[in-house]
């Protein structure tokens, strides 16, 4: 299904909804604002947050009023129990920390936190063609990063395991089988993982966008005034703002991107197939698992723990130094780094392993 039939369907969902749902998520994200305001240290957060649960509060009226002409009486309202935790953790912790739980409950204004600060401000697109850069070729550098952490971790848990029974005195058919049994349990939980992370984010969006669908349908002056508002608390002229506010508007699809980066700090780019997700982590970790295999499926005998852990301790320093190109740190400390990280858990479950082996025994 793609990206376009998938918004009409949310959206024609969510234009089915009745009135009163789409007046409640509105106060409810004028309650949120206001928490927002009050506890954002910055004066620009304050004064977007403040603006933006004003605008929140308008189109909560604009709902009210359409429920009035379907005769669709609105109960007082009161934040949900959700909206009531969030709030609470908001107030603790800040907007910025809980910036994922903002954007779940349809809090604009999101993109906000983009950055190191909103104090050191935000570099601004400033045309409708240079939107969006700086959220683009991401996608594959992402995928290459969590493939090498998946290997990385399939390499680390399997030659521990390995080492833990070997340590209990086992077998080594024993071994080899302990071995395929948690690197097949591994790989599939981390596919399943991956699987209901990417599919919550995909729903998350879906839901989102069809919401600013049909807001964009409904009023589309003050969805083009919030975002106007977000870049102008990110260093923008406020007439600037505005205008580049309008610009990205004018194209529906483009809007509905717009919104869903600059309001709810979402990236359509960035979600990925949760199938695509699954298999490549059921893959990176099989890949990884495997390697401490090697010397028992080759029937090396007496000689097998010595080659595993020789074979492993290369693999974990190679990965250390290839994940230097995603840190920026030396190669040579990055390396040395995951090798004593997995001779450390090495080791620990080696020794376990010996001793429920004795105390079995």
């Amino acid at each position: 299904m793609t990206r376009a039939s998938r918004r009409a369907r949310e959206s024609a969902t969510l234009r089915a909804m009745p009135v009163g749902d789409h007046w409640r998520e509105e106060k409810q994200s004028a309650f949120l604002y206001r928490v927002l305001a009050r506890s954002e240290p910055s004066p620009a957060g304050r004064q977007l947050f403040s603006a933006l649960a004003d605008a929140a509060e308008s189109q909560a009226q604009t709902w009210a009023a359409k429920a009035r002409e379907q005769g669709e009486e609105l109960p007082r309202f009161a934040p949900s129990s959700r909206a009531r935790v969030v709030a609470a953790l908001v107030t603790r912790f800040g907007g910025r920390r809980m910036r994922p739980a903002l954007a779940a409950m349809k809090v604009r204004g999101m993109s906000f936190y983009s950055g190191p600060s909103p104090a050191v401000g935000h570099v601004m697109p400033t045309s409708r063609e240079d939107f969006g850069h700086r959220h683009q070729s991401v996608g594959a550098g992402g995928a290459l990063r969590a493939a090498v952490f998946g290997v990385s971790d399939g390499l680390v848990s399997n030659t521990s395991l390995i080492l833990g029974v070997a340590g209990a005195g086992a077998d080594p058919r024993v071994i080899l089988l302990s071995g395929l049994a948690g690197s097949l349990a591994g790989a599939f939980s981390m596919a399943a993982g991956e699987y209901v992370s990417v599919r919550s984010q995909r729903e998350l969006f879906e839901y989102q966008i069809g919401l600013e669908k049909a807001e964009l349908e409904e009023y589309p002056e003050q969805e083009t005034e919030e975002i106007a508002l977000i870049y102008h608390a990110r260093g923008l002229g406020l007439d600037e703002a505005r205008a580049l506010a309008a610009q990205l508007m004018r194209d529906p699809v483009h809007a509905l991107d717009t919104l869903a980066r600059e309001e709810l700090g979402l990236d359509p780019d960035s979600l990925g197939s949760p199938w695509g997700a699954a298999v490549s982590s059921f893959l990176a970790f099989s890949l990884g698992a495997a390697l401490p295999l090697l010397p028992y499926l080759a029937g090396a005998g007496e000689r097998a723990l010595v080659t595993t852990i020789t074979l492993a301790a290369v693999a974990l320093f190679t990965i250390g130094c290839v994940l230097s190109l995603f840190t920026g740190r030396n190669a040579l400390w990055s390396g040395l780094r995951l090798l004593t990280i997995g001779a450390a858990a090495g080791a620990a479950t080696w020794l376990v392993g010996r001793w429920l082996g004795v105390e079995v025994r």
